[in-house]
């Protein structure tokens, strides 16, 4: 994998050389000192990976990793000292098309194997992105149907991976306080963030944003974030429920499996929406939601980050609407509308 080091501090670089040096199928391509050198950078080598610091002098790792994404788009680790001082940055640059954060390593500090397995552990899963072995057959997925019943609600079901925090803040920022639908959102973020994650994204949204707890039901008026790095999906009576299973996808949490576990047990309407990300994650679980007549958006190319979650819906006909960003909320209060409408779908 040829990769990039972009950093200021000496140290901090010789330890990524060190810990990249304990994988022979890594290579250092070049390094940069700032975010400008490698904006520049890329234009003349594109790497596999850049290892983007945040606070840099001149330029920092925010703005390098959004001219980067719309220039020269690549994959992009954030690599920082202090992740909890630096949370509001991290979140920014996700935004921008970053795929994730992980702590710098030490120079010094103990074992240096267990100092670099973290660093090595997030390289392995965007190697794995990249060579587009992260996923196994998410249509194989079967749970069993939903109990008849009752007065059904309606749910909007949200995917998103690199790029989504601001993807998720836009949308959300133009739903109503009395959106009429529960929401829950699988995010690819490790769940060291999730909670930060839920407060972030609060201060976009009139709705409350929380982290979905195990055993809770989705319900209008509250927006529910998948929590940790295990797949969130329902199970019976519509509860929430986190799993290990299936343990092969690199995808954690899984859009996939969030939403064919709504398509067999949600007794209601859903509205499948899948945002800017990497790979293609949520793109068969959105073809059966259209496939059993659910309503479905895909972000479009021009507003998405990394359009590589949507243009993989788009290419299986799973979207009903191919919208920018700026647009999905209006259209799900438009579509949630219709439903309740009398006459409207059932």
């Amino acid at each position: 994998m040829k990769i990039a080091i972009v950093n200021d501090m000496p140290l901090a670089v010789e330890a990524l050389r060190r810990v990249l040096a304990l994988r022979p199928e890594h290579h250092v391509v070049w390094v940069a000192e700032n975010g400008a050198q490698a904006v520049q950078r890329c234009t003349e080598l594109r790497p596999d990976l850049v290892l983007m610091d945040l606070l840099m002098p001149e330029m920092d790792g925010v703005e390098a990793t959004r001219r980067i994404m719309a220039a020269t788009p690549c994959a992009i680790l954030l690599v920082t000292a202090d992740m909890g001082a630096n949370t509001a940055r991290i979140f920014e640059a996700m935004g921008h098309g970053a795929l994730d954060v992980v702590d710098a390593p030490a120079i010094g500090s103990g074992d240096p194997r267990a100092g670099a397995a973290p660093v090595l552990a997030k390289i392995e899963i965007i190697a794995r992105l990249i060579g587009g072995r992260g996923r196994s057959d998410t249509g194989r997925a079967r749970f069993a149907a939903a109990p008849g019943g009752g007065s059904p609600e309606s749910l909007v079901a949200i995917g998103a991976s690199a790029g989504g925090p601001a993807a998720l803040a836009t949308l959300l920022r133009g739903l109503p306080a009395d959106f009429p639908a529960a929401v829950v959102i699988v995010q690819h973020v490790d769940e060291q963030f999730a909670a930060g994650m839920a407060h972030w994204l609060a201060q976009h949204s009139v709705l409350p944003v929380e982290l979905a707890r195990e055993g809770e039901r989705p319900t209008p008026g509250k927006v529910l974030l998948a929590a940790t790095n295990d797949h969130l999906r329902l199970v019976a009576r519509e509860r929430l429920a986190y799993t290990r299973a299936p343990q092969s996808y690199v995808y954690r949490p899984s859009v996939d499996v969030f939403f064919h576990s709504a398509c067999a047990l949600w007794r209601g309407e859903i509205v499948g929406v899948l945002l800017t990300g990497m790979g293609r994650d949520g793109a068969n679980g959105l073809k059966a939601l259209r496939d059993k007549g659910h309503h479905t958006i895909a972000q479009d190319q021009a507003s998405s980050a990394v359009y590589g979650m949507p243009k993989a819906a788009v290419a299986l006909d799973a979207a009903v609407d191919i919208l920018p960003i700026e647009a999905i909320a209006a259209q799900l209060c438009n579509v949630l509308s219709t439903q309740t409408e009398p006459g409207g779908s059932p």
